[in-house]
């Protein structure tokens, strides 16, 4: 046992602003700003978020809302993010100058009208000049806020465009110059304000403001509270917790790191005391924060482009997500339940602060707020009109408290300090919080829409998909183990919402050739770019939690891989045998009616014994630590249950079932693995 039972634990001021700096490199180091400069942007972000929601519940046309979308983004990117450190918490004069020249070409391009967009295969001088202004600020929107490498990917693909003639077969093509690369992406709705840029301007800034709504209304602690109580009380209750409030912390974050850090702040004086050592710790927090972006109702921002690339409904994309999330979080609790074992954590409960009950009955709307979102998409309403409601709902809830109400309600007793009190409420803090932190992935998204157009224009998804299934010689599994391998490299140098892009336009074609659905390869593709959040060079999630920690980041990325590898292996389930679709609950609320429930029930359970058995060989403990046979055993019957057929499903129960008659035999008789030996390694308890 280590002494850290003994030893109150804390957070410092050091480790938290060393995890803010992770939450910096994913979503950009931002100039903090006071005075008039400081009220001028804060009113910008406000105007953004009011026009979006305006524009959720009228009609604004779509040639018109993308434009002002990119613009308000490029303009507060350009304004709220310095061009270089040495320059931070300032403005210069080529800031001011990049961002009124991006309202320059919003204005361009409205007040062209329908000839505008008419004269997209042969653009004017001006076109010209405000297209190519147009790709130069938008890859400069990226490099301030996610840094470098997006940007450098976007300029190959733009050079692919130019150099077509001149490359080798099979990646040539005719090649195209500056005016119809313009055209293109600046003058239609297919380059930088396609999908990308319409899922950005009309659902992911909903859900970030809807998110922002819930945060300032008190949610998120709620969230973690609830979480506390739900959970304390046994010996796994330190590491359930973080599982159930990394869940429910999914909605209000909208982000892995952020999710990670805030209850990282939190629970690990709690993970310490029960025995947690630092890096498994990181590594729990860290998957934990990882099962936000893929968690219903309110998932990543590539969720939307999923439903948007597929013509689907978002509900649809909901529906898929429900049994591998529940999967994902099975694994998690799992993997909690054998560290209360493998760590000697029995005799270490963690108490309850409050009863379920009481929090409950005080501040139960934060769950009505959190639900309402998938109710109203129930009633037929749009996810825009969905997530507009539901915003509306967390408003008018939060003022059932007045710990939680989000205009103090003094500004009704005393009208003189309607303005004071306005301005610090946390009303407007939300709707500025809300344009603010969605400022990286609208400037993501923009630059996705110059991969995708180039992709397009030249026909590379086409190609690329033809050299890795000749690659793969047909084989569907060697497809799909590329197509794997591919989205996790791009994976370590992008963001989840840009891996995602890229690979469901180059290398969803190679799955859907081979026969897979086209849900299915989409989400096959959408869970592989969720591991950038925990591969390096940009595991920021395992890396801001050691950094809360004190830990090693690489062995707490280590661990976190640990933690969620079994849950990576279900994406093949549901590509590699139709049957293994019933994962997705087929896909749409259409044809679950009449799909098959035995089916879907029994690849659920199967699935979740290779869960079980990944988990437990993985960790090399169940009831006492495994020995090396029992542990490959187990690993070999998890890959063979979660690979789909009758076959690999007997052989995977019949390495299980060898593996638990020796673990059990080997229990009962007290033998402990490498009899004789002592120190750590014998008992299992952490050195």
């Amino acid at each position: 046992m280590t002494d850290s039972r003994e030893t109150e634990v804390t957070v410092s001021e050091e480790a938290l602003h060393k995890a803010e700096q992770y939450i910096e490199e994913e979503e950009g180091a931002a100039n903090h700003l006071t005075g008039w400069l400081g009220a001028f942007l804060a009113t910008a972000a406000v105007a953004m978020s009011l026009f979006h929601l305006y524009a959720a519940y009228s009609i604004v046309p779509t040639q018109t809302l993308r434009p002002i979308h990119v613009g308000f983004v490029l303009s507060l990117s350009l304004l709220l993010f310095p061009v270089a450190r040495r320059f931070r918490h300032r403005i210069m004069w080529w800031d001011w100058l990049a961002a009124l020249l991006s309202v320059a070409i919003v204005v361009y391009l409205i007040q062209g009208g329908d000839d505008f967009t008419d004269r997209n295969t042969l653009p004017n001088g001006w076109d010209v000049f405000f297209g190519v202004s147009l790709i130069l600020l938008v890859l400069e929107a990226m490099r301030r806020t996610i840094g470098w490498i997006l940007p450098v990917i976007s300029i190959c693909f733009l050079l692919y465009a130019f150099l077509g003639p001149y490359l080798p077969h099979p990646w040539t093509h005719r090649g195209y110059d500056i005016g119809r690369l313009v055209g293109f992406m600046y003058m239609t709705l297919e380059g930088i304000y396609g999908v990308a840029v319409d899922v950005s301007s009309s659902l992911i800034i909903l859900f970030t403001i809807f998110g922002a709504f819930l945060q300032f209304s008190g949610a998120g602690r709620f969230y973690i509270d609830f979480s506390f109580s739900a959970m304390g009380g046994k010996p796994a209750g330190a590491g359930r917790t973080v599982v159930l409030a990394s869940f429910l912390l999914g909605g209000p974050s909208g982000s892995g790191v952020a999710t990670t850090v805030t209850l990282g702040s939190v629970a690990w004086p709690m993970l310490a005391k029960v025995g947690y050592e630092r890096n498994a710790a990181g590594g729990l927090l860290a998957a934990g924060g990882l099962g936000a972006i893929i968690s219903p109702p309110v998932m990543g921002a590539a969720a939307f482009i999923i439903a948007e690339f597929l013509k689907i409904s978002y509900l649809d994309v909901l529906l898929m997500a429900v049994i591998p999330t529940a999967l994902f979080y099975l694994a998690l609790f799992l993997m909690v339940e054998i560290d209360v074992r493998k760590y000697g954590m029995g005799r270490t409960i963690f108490k309850k602060a409050d009863t379920v009950w009481n929090l409950t009955r005080h501040y139960w709307f934060h769950f009505l707020s959190l639900i309402s979102i998938v109710v109203f998409m129930l009633m037929g309403f749009s996810p825009v009109l969905a997530v507009f409601w539901a915003t509306i709902v967390s408003f008018l809830t939060s003022f059932l408290r007045p710990d939680t109400a989000m205009i103090s309600r003094d500004l009704f007793r005393d009208p003189s300090q309607t303005w004071r009190l306005l301005r610090q409420s946390p009303l407007i803090q939300a709707l500025r919080a809300g344009s603010e932190g969605m400022l990286g992935v609208g400037a993501t998204c923009a630059g996705a829409g110059i991969i995708v157009g180039v992709v397009t224009l030249t026909g590379l998804g086409l190609k690329f998909s033809g050299i890795v299934i000749d690659y793969a010689g047909g084989s569907l599994f060697l497809t799909a183990v590329y197509t794997a391998l591919v989205v996790w490299i791009i994976g370590l140098a992008v963001p989840v919402t840009a891996s995602y892009i890229i690979c469901a336009v180059i290398a969803a074609p190679a799955l859907i050739k081979l026969g897979v659905p086209d849900f299915a390869a989409h989400m096959f593709i959408f869970y592989y770019a969720v591991l950038s959040e925990v591969s390096p060079p940009t595991a920021l999630s395992p890396f801001a939690a050691s950094a809360i920690t004190g830990g090693d980041p690489y062995k707490t990325t280590m661990q976190c891989w640990k933690y969620t590898i079994p849950a990576f292996l279900v994406p093949f389930v549901f590509v590699l045998d139709p049957s293994g679709q019933g994962l997705l609950l087929t896909g749409s609320t259409r044809t679950l009616a009449t799909a098959d429930a035995w089916s879907i029930l029994q690849v659920t359970l199967t699935t979740a014994a290779g869960i079980f058995a990944l988990a437990t060989g993985f960790q090399g403990w169940l009831r006492i630590r495994t020995t090396l046979a029992e542990r490959c055993l187990l690993i070999a019957a998890g890959c063979a249950l979660v690979y789909p057929g009758l076959e690999s499903h007997a052989i995977g129960f019949g390495l299980g079932f060898i593996a638990l008659v020796l673990h059990w035999r080997r229990a009962r008789s007290g033998t402990p693995p490498g009899a004789g030996r002592t120190g750590p390694q014998a008992t299992g308890r952490p050195g």
